[in-house]
């Protein structure tokens, strides 16, 4: 027996699939204290840094046991749902979705389907409460309208410091860029239904989005029984994680009093509020809405706030 340090590349049915320094990969399960832990949070996923204690003999395979996980750097989560309204015992659990990634890809269609700006807030809400170092907005299939209305609709958010990448699968624009800022990176792609993924996956990599796909597919198989979520090496050095479990995100560990921290536009104009515990909605004295109205913030972006508030308002109600 040894203990090696490594990465979780898979995560299935309560086993953990970790590539280890010396490059083997072992089959894990976790450690007696750590599997009591895990009842209540999701204490490993894929992209944690953990150890491993290996075992000899065990059937012909690597395998072993994570004996400590090392602290998170960032957490991409969503909120599960178990039994109840939240507040009423244990409505919700947190569930990683990925640890410790460089960077999240939020991708979107610039038509076919239109993008809708409520539905990109809430990706942002959740980016910026993981903690992930870079946030980058996808504008794929940029062929297919305007680049006037485009840039228009999504020039606000350049202007709060997202960085937004236009990309035409089809035509391959775009994908140069995004390839070299995958480059040895942990990345995390996530995005709507029909916004071409797959065929930018491919663009990037040949049969990345079928193997991408595959990996959906065997998640949703197992949606009801198990776990199945996985890193996906790439050529160019990195890993890719697919998100089919975020098309729709449900947002964790968010009073609706902080929501306003996670709006990067919102946030700083939050002191100049008359109340402290200003909700935003029609307080006098609201900085947040007197800007909404006047032109300063998007009105858009204000009633996702608003939207997303009064949504986290009623799940954390009795």
């Amino acid at each position: 027996m040894a203990l090696l340090h490594g990465l979780v590349i898979k995560e299935q049915s309560g086993f953990f699939w970790t590539e280890a320094d010396d490059g083997i990969v072992y089959r894990c399960r976790l450690r007696g204290k750590l599997l009591e832990q895990a009842q209540s949070s999701d204490i490993a996923a894929i992209g944690d840094r953990v150890t491993i204690q290996t075992l000899d003999n065990h059937q012909g395979a690597a395998a072993g046991t994570i004996i400590a996980v090392e602290p998170r750097t960032s957490v991409l989560s969503r909120s599960a749902r178990t039994e109840g309204n939240r507040g009423a015992g244990k409505a919700e659990r947190e569930q990683v979705i990925i640890a410790n990634a460089d960077q999240a890809f939020f991708v979107f269609a610039a038509a076919a389907p239109m993008p809708h700006p409520h539905q990109i807030d809430r990706f942002l809400v959740v980016g910026e409460k993981s903690n992930i170092e870079t946030i980058t907005i996808v504008v794929n299939k940029t062929d297919l309208s305007n680049p006037i209305d485009i840039n228009a609709a999504f020039r606000p958010y350049e202007t709060m410091g997202y960085r937004v990448i236009y990309t035409s699968a089809l035509q391959n624009i775009g994908v140069d860029m995004l390839k070299a800022q995958l480059k040895d990176k942990i990345s995390v792609f996530a995005g709507p239904s029909g916004v071409g993924k797959t065929s930018l996956l491919n663009a990037i990599q040949p049969g990345l989005g079928r193997t991408v796909k595959a990996v959906s597919e065997s998640t949703k198989l197992g949606m009801h029984t198990t776990r199945y979520s996985e890193l996906i090496k790439l050529e160019m050095g990195g890993y890719l994680a697919d998100t089919p479990g975020l098309r729709f995100l449900t947002i964790w560990d968010v009073e609706p009093e902080e929501l306003d921290a996670y709006f990067r536009d919102i946030a700083p104009l939050v002191p100049e509020c008359r109340f402290g515990d200003c909700t935003h909605h029609d307080e006098p004295g609201c900085a947040v809405r007197e800007a909404a109205e006047s032109g300063r913030i998007s009105r858009k972006r204000y009633e996702s706030y608003v939207n997303l508030r009064d949504e986290l308002e009623a799940a954390y109600a009795f």
